[in-house]
């Protein structure tokens, strides 16, 4: 005897007019694995974009800060250069009433600075100032001096500069240090020199100037310098012991 299936209920196993249940199991797990993927892959982009965003605040304070560190300390160095000439003033033979003539040689300048301290609107500096005339024409009447001398001198110094942080500070400078004078060969009428052709002297240097700083960390600078040295040896006596050697000089600057 066969019995059939009661009114109003589905069987599974007939293909025409009924619901499978596999398919519906099937939907449903793509759709769980379809929302877990979702799911992970906007945690992981989430996550990619907090770390982005933390290693940006972490990593540009230090970058800005070491900029300021490095500019702070690039400002304590100080480099210049300038060219101009030097005035010696004529000296007088005693024994003869008769002058000395110098000419006024193209003359370089070089420093180096390191700032030291600041108070208020005063920036104090060690400074290291070289001057070099190559050749100073000696014009004597009785020409036993020697024809020209050259000049190098080196006098590390103290600078005091005013409205440091500005622009435009103006500066003067005391040092001594070491000179060194080049006698020629030959007097002035072409005979041997008979003296040295080399003299070593101490030098007391004061400065003035100016620096104007038009861009960033590059300047121009105006100096007036006088080497306060000995004489050189001009195989004459003169009336002085000692001679103002007087640098103007105009150039660069640089701070690093």
């Amino acid at each position: 005897m066969v019995m059939s299936a009661p009114a109003g209920r589905l069987n599974p196993s007939t293909t025409e007019g009924t619901c499978s249940v596999g398919p519906i199991l099937a939907a449903r797990a793509n759709l769980m694995e379809t929302k877990s993927t979702s799911l992970n892959t906007s945690g992981g982009e989430m996550s990619a974009k907090r770390l982005a965003v933390l290693v940006v605040l972490v990593v540009v304070p230090i970058l800005v800060a070491s900029a300021l560190v490095s500019t702070a300390w690039a400002q304590k160095n100080e480099l210049s250069v300038t060219a101009g000439r030097t005035f010696v003033s004529t000296s007088t033979v005693p024994s003869t009433d008769l002058p000395v003539h110098f000419g006024n040689p193209a003359s370089f300048a070089f420093n180096y600075g390191r700032h030291l301290k600041t108070y208020k609107i005063f920036g104090l500096s060690a400074e290291v100032p070289v001057a070099i005339y190559p050749r100073m024409d000696v014009n004597y009447n009785l020409g036993t001096t020697p024809k020209d001398i050259g000049a190098l001198f080196v006098t590390p110094s103290l600078r005091v500069n005013v409205f440091s942080a500005d622009s435009v500070t103006p500066w003067v400078s005391v040092g001594g240090g070491y000179g060194r004078f080049r006698e020629s060969s030959t007097t002035l009428y072409q005979n041997p020199n008979p003296g040295p052709t080399g003299t070593n002297t101490g030098v007391v240097q004061f400065g003035a100037g100016l620096d104007v700083w038009f861009w960033h960390t590059w300047g121009a600078r105006f100096e007036a310098r006088d080497f306060y040295s000995g004489d050189p040896a001009l195989n004459v006596d003169t009336s002085n012991s000692r001679q103002h050697n007087y640098y103007v000089g105009v150039g660069i600057a640089h701070r690093f």
